[in-house]
């Protein structure tokens, strides 16, 4: 078994970045490889990654259940191979991190078996590291966008306008 932890302070209040995470269509795109996402129902959906080690680049499909979603603070899930005897489960936690940000954690585990499992999980000891932390790293970003108020633009000003401010400064108005 491999498993690996990564964490992030998100730049946006617990509520928001719970209304993102609550939406695996949102951010499963964000999955490093990430070919295609099949939402059967809330809680169970059908990915396609491309993954690589080395000169091996295989395309999986893998079953993703959640089995609890204890908002806003908690997810729990499993997932499976399709083709290949690995399975794994996984965890997300977040909790409010001073005003206006999130500390969120993704915990993952892999366990192959069979007579291939001492070698998947060779391949995948340096990798999974990778591709949660390239993956908490895009959800971050994916959540501060989303969360930036969009700036008000200001107010045209008008060639009266600038020109009467640059006599004000000029005549020492200002």
């Amino acid at each position: 078994m491999i498993e690996t932890t990564q964490g992030t302070v998100i730049a946006a209040p617990i509520g928001a970045v719970w209304d993102h995470v609550s939406d695996i269509s949102g951010w499963a795109p964000l999955m490093p490889g990430m070919q295609h996402v099949e939402m059967i129902d809330a809680d169970y959906s059908r990915w396609v990654l491309k993954v690589g080690v080395g000169g091996l680049v295989r395309t999986v499909k893998v079953d993703v259940t959640v089995h609890r979603w204890a908002g806003p603070g908690e997810v729990d899930f499993t997932y499976a191979l399709t083709s290949d005897p690995v399975k794994g489960s996984g965890t997300y936690r977040a909790v409010a991190h001073g005003a206006g940000e999130t500390a969120i954690e993704l915990h993952v585990k892999v366990e192959g078996s069979g007579p291939m499992a001492p070698m998947w999980e060779a391949m995948g000891r340096p990798l999974l590291p990778q591709l949660a932390k390239a993956f908490a790293g895009a959800l971050k970003a994916q959540i501060e966008a989303a969360a930036q108020p969009v700036a008000a633009a200001a107010p045209p000003v008008s060639i009266l306008d600038r020109l009467l401010a640059w006599l004000r400064r000029r005549l020492g108005l200002s």
